[in-house]
Order: C-alpha cells, then sequence, then structure tokens
C-alpha cells in the first residue's frame, strides 16, 4: 500500500488512536521494495513475510487505517522482531523501522491486557528494578551469593535445569554478579592522567553496574589516560532504553527527563556511554520528548553531547603509549551501534591502534547474535539458532578475542563460545585498549 493509500484509508476508518502509535508520516516511507528482507535475522530464519520488517510495516499499516485489529496475531508478529534495526541500513527509503516497531509496541501496549502475572513481572522490572540502586544491590548480591556458594555450578552442572524447560534453558545466559559492584563509584569524579584535554560525563548504566562493574572501571582508565576528567554524576539513572524498546514509553520518558536533570547542567564536553543498546536510546531523547514543552528544547542540547565511548574515543588524538597484544582478534558489530548510530568504523580504528592486534573482519557482523536486550530469553529459540550461527562465523576466523562494544551482546557471545565455540575471549574494545594501556592505579 502507497503513501496515497494509508492517507485515503485513514479518512475512510480512522480508529481513536494512542498518541505514541506509528505516525503515516513514518509509515508510508516503506515503498514494500523487500531489500530489508536479507537483513532481518527473523526473516532469515522462519521465512515467514509477516515477520519480515516490510511484513510488519504493512500490519502496522492496516492497523492504522482500522482494517485489521490490534489483536493478538499483531503481536506475536510485532513481539518476534529483534528490533535490531538491521532493515534501516539496506533501507534505501530512509524508513525509521526503530521509531515504528517501538510506537507500535507501545500501542499494543495500551490495547492489549496481557495475562496478569506478564504484567505484574513487567512491571517489578521496569517500574522498580531497572530504575532502582536499592533493588538492583540487592538482586545482585541475591545472585552474587548464588554464584559464590558453588550452587550455581552445581545446578547448571547436574542437568536438573534441564526439567525446567524454558527456565532451564535460558539459566545459563545470566550473567555473574561482579564484586564490588560498580554503585559505589557514582558520584565520584576522576582526574585527568597529565593535562586534562577534556572532562567528559560517564553514564554508568543500571543492569551494568552489576554485572559489567569491571567494563565499567576499564572505560574510566581508558579515558583517564586519555586525558579525560571523567565524572560519574550521582543522579544518574537507568537510560530507559529497555522500556522504550518494550513499548513502555511513560517510564522511558521520565527516566529521559531524570538523565537530562542530572547530566545538561554540567556543561561536559561529552556525554558517554559505553552501552552501544543505551546510546541508541540516550540519541533519541529528542524523540522520545518531542511532545513535551519543558524537555524537548533540552533533550536536542543533550543528544547533541551524547557520544558512544567507541566514537568518542575514535575521534580525538588517541594517547599512543600502549604495550604489544599479540591477539588475533575478530569483531561483532553491536546492532544498535551499527545500525540504530549508523557506527562502523569506529571500533574497528580503536583496535587497529593496539600495536601487535591483528583484526579479522568477521563474516555477516552485521548480523545480530540473537541477544537484542531480553529477546533471547523471551524467544530463545531464534535466538538460539542465531547465535550457532554468529558461532560458526567466529570459529571460521580462527581469533582468540571476539571483541564488541555491547554488554548485552558480550552476554550472548559469551554463551555462544560456551555451547559452540573454541574458547575464546570475548571483550569489550574498552577492555582490550585497557589491556593494551597495562593495570590501572
Amino acid at each position: 500500500m502507497g503513501g496515497s493509500e494509508h492517507a485515503q484509508a485513514a479518512m475512510v476508518a480512522s480508529p481513536a488512536r494512542h498518541p505514541d502509535a506509528p505516525k503515516f508520516a513514518d509509515l508510508d516511507k516503506c515503498v514494500h521494495c523487500g531489500l530489508c528482507l536479507n537483513a532481518c535475522p527473523t526473516y532469515r530464519e522462519l521465512g515467514v513475510e509477516m515477520d519480515s520488517p516490510r511484513g510488519r510495516i504493512y500490519q502496522m499499516a492496516q492497523v492504522a487505517s482500522g482494517q485489521m485489529e490490534a489483536g493478538r496475531a499483531y503481536l506475536e508478529h510485532i513481539d518476534l522482531c529483534l528490533a535490531c534495526r538491521g532493515c534501516e541500513s539496506a533501507c534505501p527509503s530512509g524508513v525509521p523501522y526503530g521509531r515504528l516497531i517501538e510506537a507500535a509496541r507501545t500501542e499494543i501496549s495500551a490495547s492489549i491486557r496481557r495475562p496478569l502475572h506478564i504484567r505484574m513481572l513487567r512491571s517489578f522490572i521496569f517500574g522498580r528494578v531497572l530504575p532502582s540502586r536499592a533493588w538492583m544491590k540487592t538482586l545482585g548480591a541475591v545472585l552474587y551469593l548464588y554464584q559464590a556458594s558453588g550452587l550455581r555450578a552445581i545446578t547448571e552442572g547436574s542437568g536438573l535445569l534441564r526439567l525446567f524447560g524454558k527456565i532451564g534453558r535460558v539459566a545459563p545466559l545470566a550473567p555473574a554478579a561482579e564484586v564490588p559492584f560498580f554503585f559505589d563509584q557514582i558520584g565520584k569524579t576522576y582526574p585527568a592522567e597529565g593535562e586534562r584535554r577534556f572532562r567528559v560525563a560517564l553514564l554508568a548504566g543500571c543492569i551494568a553496574n552489576v554485572f559489567f562493574a569491571r567494563l565499567n572501571e576499564a572505560t574510566v582508565r581508558v579515558l583517564r589516560k586519555n586525558g579525560c576528567e571523567v565524572v560519574i554524576p550521582g543522579d544518574q539513572t537507568c537510560c530507559g532504553a529497555l522500556h522504550a524498546h518494550a513499548g513502555e514509553r511513560d517510564h522511558a520518558r521520565a527516566l529521559a527527563r531524570k538523565n537530562i536533570d542530572a547530566l545538561l547542567p554540567g556543561g561536559y564536553d561529552a556525554i558517554l556511554t559505553n552501552a552501544a543498546g543505551c546510546g541508541s536510546t540516550l540519541k533519541e531523547y529528542h524523540e522520545l520528548l518531542e511532545s513535551d514543552e519543558g524537555y524537548a528544547g533540552k533533550a536536542k542540547q543533550f543528544v547533541a553531547g551524547m557520544r558512544d565511548v567507541t566514537e568518542f574515543l575514535a575521534s580525538i588524538e588517541l594517547n599512543p603509549a600502549m604495550r604489544q597484544l599479540d591477539l588475533l582478534v575478530t569483531y561483532q558489530d553491536s546492532c544498535h551501534l551499527l545500525h540504530g548510530q549508523k557506527i562502523r568504523n569506529a571500533p574497528r580504528e580503536l583496535l587497529s591502534a593496539i600495536p601487535g592486534l591483528r583484526l579479522k573482519e568477521l563474516p555477516q557482523a552485521e548480523i545480530c547474535c540473537g541477544s537484542a536486550g531480553i529477546y533471547n530469553i523471551v524467544h530463545d529459540g531464534i535466538a538460539a539458532s542465531l547465535l550457532e550461527s554468529k558461532m560458526a562465523m567466529v570459529n571460521l576466523t580462527g581469533a582468540s578475542v571476539l571483541a564488541t562494544a555491547n554488554p548485552g551482546c558480550m552476554l550472548q557471545l559469551r554463551a555462544g563460545v560456551e555451547r559452540h565455540g573454541g574458547g575464546q575471549r570475548v571483550l569489550h574494545v574498552v577492555e582490550l585498549l585497557d589491556e593494551a594501556y597495562g593495570p590501572g592505579d
């Protein structure tokens, strides 16, 4: 259906729509050419038109015009999308698919009543756990005791988890809690090593403070080595990425306002994140808050200063005082860095700057590994198939290190190494830079 047909259908039967529902202006950009099909992981796996970007946009348009109900079938097709945004990179028409899929999920959340246990779980995770340091610390401590006591190793090694179906299948994906947590560093400022060239703010994330505390510490060290005074603002909170991806846009907006208030007044040279999935949403705060008179302008200012840490480091004169790392490394693109933020070269440039490191390109590095936030838990079958295919490509490279630029990808890829790999280390690009710069203070 073309743009004029969408408009005509809307005039004929225009149902009352959610204010965040997919916009006709965005839907009309799709000319249904099909160039997105091969870039879509779910279409590659399932071969079902309605589970392709083109098919999902067609369904969104049908719902928008009142010709199709936003029912269970619609939910299933929209929910199966990884929101990897690979279709955006392939699209010649500039369809903002990421914005469309989040809008569709928001409309679904408002119109379809999920089972009680699902509603309670979503409310607990999105409303209480992710924005709360207290909840994150508590759950992190419980998980740490579970693994430190040896109970996790016993449970997973015994095979008992197989008796619990899906829970047993996804349990090995649970990350390891890293003690001490990074929460104690929030609110602190770290001076640059040598002459101060930049003053930057670091968004520490929410889950990352428990499960990627060492990555956050490595990020601070690398920035300091490169002349950055690193501020970790005390009033920062969860970025809202998981909320936005799941259709909880009002929650995401509340978190966005808190982060803008916490960071914008600081006048930093850059606001940084080491999580590509978070960065994609942080760079779209201006879209999230475009109808908020009090924050629309502030959001644009915030976005103007927002950078992925690899993007920032690749844009400055890098400190060359690195030791040699004799490693063969391959790099897996984070979907939200490559397709969401359009950043491909920066991570590769940083890896190539490390003395002795040999970078071997990964075949199909642009295809999603199957992580996609919590997709590998909700749709573990498709995610596992994508991961197996990814690891086959990784093994072909012969690399001993698999690098990426997003914590969620790291979790998935580590599971892939356990199941299908050859003992590769899975590291963030910044962690390799940290190794090259040597131990911290």
